[in-house]
């Protein structure tokens, strides 16, 4: 017989949750269905656009809240009524695109359910970005998007460099040395830097569902896999890394688990979700 132990689960999505095949496997399935019928929470905690995981998390059947945009937004998943949404101040986000620029880099700003990019349409990552992610872009071609983004005075949750993954450490070192002490500068995947508010990150997101649904953070368990999910593991109870997580990560982490694409979700639930009772 089993029953919970740990009642809270939050997990990264990509890379995490999702496998190298982009797809969630039926075995993590059944182990998040088995846990939420239980009385477990699941939710998904994801640097991902609304529009972005919101179909995905409701193809889980997840009932409850999504947080998107490394948690500057929080989302009712049945209605898709945002119950928070921060982002940054014109003259930060114009700060911010006007330092890639600087090291020769165009960007996406992601603006709740819109995505704006300067980098060039024909550009590989950019189409694979988007076959991914299931988002369209719009393209800001006229002017570079620090302008765009203030002329329009449009909120904007999270700035993104997609990169070489050769390069990719090393800007991220310019970009976190440049303004890594007014924003917080991290990566996800190999080729992805990204630029959010400070403190507006997973960890609060975590914070938040533990004082919703009373449970205390102790009893909270985190998973991912890149260092954008860094803040969740280090505030939970029990934070873990995938083993195919960044190597910052898994310094950080309580427990280090399987891979994503070995069920890593569904042997997290097995291992801290339930407690067996024979």
């Amino acid at each position: 017989m089993k029953r919970i132990n740990c009642k809270l689960i939050v997990s990264d999505f990509d890379g995490t949750l999702l496998n190298t095949k982009y797809t969630i496997s039926q075995t993590v399935k059944d182990a998040i269905n088995e846990y939420v019928s239980a009385g477990g929470i699941f939710a998904v905690c994801t640097g991902r656009m609304l529009k972005s995981i919101l179909p995905r998390v409701r193809e889980l059947g997840l009932k409850g809240f999504v947080a998107a945009l490394q948690g500057t937004v929080i989302a009712d998943i049945e209605t898709g009524e945002i119950i928070k949404c921060g982002g940054f101040k014109n003259e930060e986000a114009k700060e911010i695109c006007d330092e890639f620029l600087l090291n020769g880099y165009n960007v996406n700003a992601y603006c709740e359910n819109t995505l704006y990019t300067t980098i060039p349409q024909d550009d590989k990552k950019l189409k694979l970005y988007l076959d991914i992610t299931r988002v369209e872009a719009e393209y800001v071609t006229h002017c570079s998007m620090g302008e765009y983004l203030t002329e329009n005075n449009i909120l904007c949750q999270k700035i993104g460099c997609l990169v070489d993954p050769k390069k990719m450490l090393d800007l991220y070192g310019k970009i976190k040395q440049s303004i890594g002490d007014k924003y917080d500068v991290n990566y996800s995947a190999v080729i992805l830097i990204e630029v959010s508010p400070k403190g507006d990150d997973k960890g609060e997101v975590l914070r938040f569902l533990s004082k919703k649904y009373k449970v205390p953070m102790e009893k909270c368990v985190a998973v991912g896999d890149s260092l954008n999910d860094l803040s969740m593991i280090k505030q939970a109870g029990i934070g873990i890394a995938v083993a195919n997580a960044a190597e910052p990560l898994k310094a950080e982490a309580d427990y280090i688990t399987v891979s994503n694409d070995e069920d890593a979700i569904a042997k997290v639930i097995e291992k801290f979700g339930f407690i067996n009772e024979n």
